[in-house]
C-alpha cells in the first residue's frame, strides 16, 4: 500500500531557519566594516587606507587591517563637511556622518501608485464581469427555488378554500405515489390554474401543495419571463422547464400569469412582439414534457378571460379551479388561522367578527387582525379585544378617524341628520341589512361621517324588493337634508353614485323594468374577478337608450320619494336621533333600537 506523506509546518520552520544561516554565513564572508568619519581621517594619516571610491554623501574603500600581514578590510563611512572635520580633529572627538533614511517615503512613493493600480485595475474587471455575467445570465429563468427543506407552508396554514384544496389533493398523491396513476393509465393535468380575484390565497395555496408534497417549488412571476432584448423571454422559459425536469418531481409556478399568457393578435403598436414569442415557447414546452416525469405546472391569475385559448385547451392548463371569496364560515377559518398568531381576549367571537366583514378576502382578514393588534399595542393592552376589532372593521371600509379635522356647528348637523336619514329609511324597510354603528367622526379622504350597515348572512342572490329598497337607503341621507333644512348638500355624492349603478343594473342587467322588458342590454367589458372597466357601450339603439335613462330616473324618483316619505312619519325619531348623534358622534346598534 502507498504510504501518503503530509505536510507539516515544522519542515516551513526548518527550512526557513536554514535559509537564515545560509545568509548570515555569506554576510560574514563579504561584510563591510562601517567606521566613523574621524576613524577613516585618522587611518588616512597612518597610511592605512589602499583605495577609496567617494561618492556624494558616502566613501567606501579598503584599509591594511595589519602592516605585517598586509591583510585588507572593506570599509564604509559616511562623509562630513570639510570645514567641520578639519576643526574636530583638533580636539579627541570621535564623529561621524549620518545619512537621512528616506525607505518608508522611498517604499510608499513605489507601493502607492501601485496599489491605486490594482485598485482601479480590480474595480474594472469587477465591473466588467459583474456586466459579462448579467448579460450571459439574460437567458437563465429568475425562479426562486424552494427546496423540501424550505416550504413549512401546509394545508393547516391555509383556510376558507375547501373545495380548492380538495381538488388539488391528487396533485399531492401523484407527486408522492405516481405509480398508482400510470397502473391505471391515468395522467395527472400537465397545467392547474388557479382563477379567483386578489388577496384569496392563490399564491399561499400553490406553496401549500408544495409543502404537503414535499418536492422542489419553482416560484416566478409571469412578467420576469419578458425582457426588451428578444429571445429572451423563450431562453428563460426553456431554461426554466430544463432545470425543472432535472429536480423532478417539482412545482413550476407562475404567478399572474396574465402577463405573460395574453391572448395573441392584440399588440397595439405592431410588428414583433417579445410577448407572443415567450407565450409560444411557453406552449411548446409544455406540449413538450412528459406528465409522468412529475413536473407539474401552477399558475394563478386574476383574469382568465383575456388568457390565449391555446393556453387554455385541454392537455395544457386543462384543470381550472376557482379561489373565490370565503363564505362567512370561510372567514371564521381564516380568522382562526390568523388568531393563533396573535394573543386574544377570551371573549373574542369569531363567528360575530365574520360577519361583520362580508366580501372580505384572506390577505384583508390578515390585515384585519393586524390591525386590531397595533391598536391593542396602541391602547396598552395585554390582549387584542372585541373592541379593537371593530375599530379595525371600520378602520377597514370607511378610513382612518380624523378627531382634529374642524367642523362647525351648521355642517356637523347636517352630516347628522344625513346619517340618521340613512339609518331610518334601512330600518324602516324590510330586507334592509341591520344598522350596527353610526358616526359622525370624519374618516378617510372625504367621508364626513358614516352608517354601518352589516348583513345577518352572506347573500347571494337579491329580489327586486331589496334592490329598490336599497336604493331608498341610501337616498334616505339626501331626503332627511331636504326635509329638515329645506336645501341639499354635496354629502351625498357617494350615495347617488351608488344608488344609481344599482337602478343602471336593474334596467340593463337584470332585467327588472316593466317598460323594457325582460332583455339584457349591458355590453359589459369589466374584468370578471376585477371590478374595473367600462359598463356602458350596450348595442341597442338610441331610442332605448333613451328609454333606459327615463326607466333609471324613475326608480331612482320612485325611492326617493319612498324615502322621504318615511322620514316625514317618523320626523320626530329623526330629530331625536340627530340630537343624539350630536351629542355622543357615534351611536351603536343597541342605542338606534332604543331610539326606535
Amino acid at each position: 500500500m502507498e504510504k501518503k506523506h503530509r505536510f507539516s509546518l515544522w519542515y516551513v520552520l526548518i527550512g526557513i531557519w536554514l535559509v537564515l544561516i545560509v545568509q548570515s554565513y555569506i554576510a560574514a564572508l563579504f561584510s563591510v566594516q562601517v567606521i566613523p568619519y574621524s576613524q577613516f581621517l585618522t587611518q588616512l594619516k597612518n597610511g592605512r587606507i589602499t583605495e577609496i571610491a567617494v561618492s556624494a554623501n558616502q566613501i567606501q574603500g579598503r584599509m591594511k587591517v595589519d602592516e605585517k600581514s598586509g591583510e585588507l578590510k572593506a570599509f564604509r563611512t559616511i562623509r562630513v563637511d570639510q570645514e567641520l572635520s578639519a576643526m574636530l580633529t583638533q580636539y579627541p572627538v570621535v564623529f561621524k556622518g549620518e545619512i537621512e533614511s528616506t525607505f518608508l517615503r522611498d517604499l510608499l512613493s513605489w507601493v502607492l501608485p501601485i496599489l491605486l493600480f490594482i485598485g482601479i485595475w480590480f474595480f474594472i474587471m469587477k465591473r466588467f464581469s459583474s456586466q459579462q455575467a448579467g448579460f450571459l445570465s439574460l437567458g437563465k429563468n429568475k425562479a426562486k427555488i424552494y427546496m423540501e427543506d424550505e416550504l413549512s407552508i401546509r394545508f393547516q396554514d391555509v383556510a376558507g378554500v375547501d373545495e380548492a384544496e380538495q381538488e388539488l389533493v391528487e396533485v399531492i398523491d401523484f407527486l408522492k405515489n405516481p405509480k398508482k396513476f400510470t397502473e391505471l393509465g391515468g395522467k395527472i393535468p400537465k397545467g392547474i390554474l388557479l382563477v379567483g380575484p386578489p388577496g384569496t390565497g392563490k399564491t399561499l395555496l400553490a406553496k401549500a401543495v408544495a409543502g404537503e408534497s414535499g418536492v422542489p417549488f419553482f416560484s416566478m412571476s409571469g412578467s420576469e419571463f419578458v425582457e426588451m432584448f428578444v429571445g429572451m423571454g423563450a431562453a428563460r422559459v426553456r431554461d426554466l422547464f430544463e432545470q425543472a425536469k432535472q429536480k423532478a418531481p417539482c412545482i413550476i409556478f407562475i404567478d399572474e400569469l396574465d402577463a405573460l399568457g395574453k391572448a395573441r393578435g392584440f399588440n397595439p403598436t405592431g410588428g414583433h412582439d417579445e410577448r407572443e414569442q415567450t407565450l409560444n415557447q411557453l406552449l411548446v414546452e409544455m406540449d413538450g414534457f412528459d406528465p409522468k416525469v412529475g413536473v407539474i405546472l401552477l399558475a394563478a391569475t386574476n383574469r382568465p378571460e383575456i388568457l390565449d385559448p391555446a393556453l387554455l385547451r385541454a392537455g395544457r392548463f386543462d384543470r381550472h379551479i376557482l379561489v373565490d371569496r370565503p363564505d362567512k364560515k370561510g372567514r371564521e377559518d381564516i380568522l382562526k388561522v390568523h388568531l393563533r398568531k396573535v394573543r386574544v381576549d377570551a371573549d373574542i367571537d369569531v363567528g360575530v367578527l365574520a360577519g361583520m366583514t362580508p366580501g372580505m378576502v384572506g390577505a384583508d382578514l390578515a390585515n384585519l387582525v393586524n390591525e386590531a393588534a397595533l391598536l391593542a399595542v396602541r391602547h396598552g393592552k395585554e390582549a387584542v379585544e372585541m373592541k379593537e376589532f371593530e375599530e379595525a372593521v371600520e378602520r377597514i371600509i370607511a378610513g382612518l378617524e380624523k378627531k382634529n379635522r374642524l367642523i362647525n356647528e351648521e355642517e356637523r348637523k347636517i352630516v347628522a341628520y344625513h346619517e340618521m336619514g340613512h339609518a331610518l329609511v334601512a330600518l324602516s324597510l324590510p330586507g334592509a341589512d341591520p344598522v350596527q354603528k353610526i358616526s359622525i367622526i370624519p374618516r378617510g379622504i372625504a367621508a364626513l361621517g358614516y352608517t354601518m350597515q352589516v348583513p345577518t348572512e352572506d347573500r347571494f342572490l337579491m329580489r327586486k324588493t331589496e334592490l329598490l329598497n336599497k336604493i331608498a337607503s341610501l337616498l334616505g341621507g339626501r331626503a332627511a337634508e331636504q326635509l329638515v333644512f329645506g336645501d341639499i348638500s354635496t354629502g351625498a355624492h357617494n350615495d347617488l353614485s351608488r344608488a344609481t349603478d344599482i337602478a343602471k343594473s336593474m334596467v340593463k342587467e337584470y332585467g327588472m323594468s316593466d317598460k323594457l322588458g325582460q332583455v339584457y342590454l349591458a355590453h359589459d367589458q369589466r374584468q370578471r374577478f376585477l371590478d374595473v372597466g367600462p359598463r356602458d357601450g350596450g348595442d341597442y339603439s338610441p331610442e332605448t337608450a333613451r328609454d333606459i335613462d327615463a326607466e333609471i330616473k324613475a326608480i331612482i324618483d320612485r325611492q326617493y320619494a319612498v324615502a322621504l316619505a318615511i322620514l316625514r312619519e317618523k320626523r320626530d325619531r329623526l330629530d331625536r336621533g340627530a340630537a343624539l348623534l350630536l351629542e355622543k358622534e357615534k351611536i351603536d346598534g343597541a342605542e338606534i333600537k332604543a331610539l326606535l
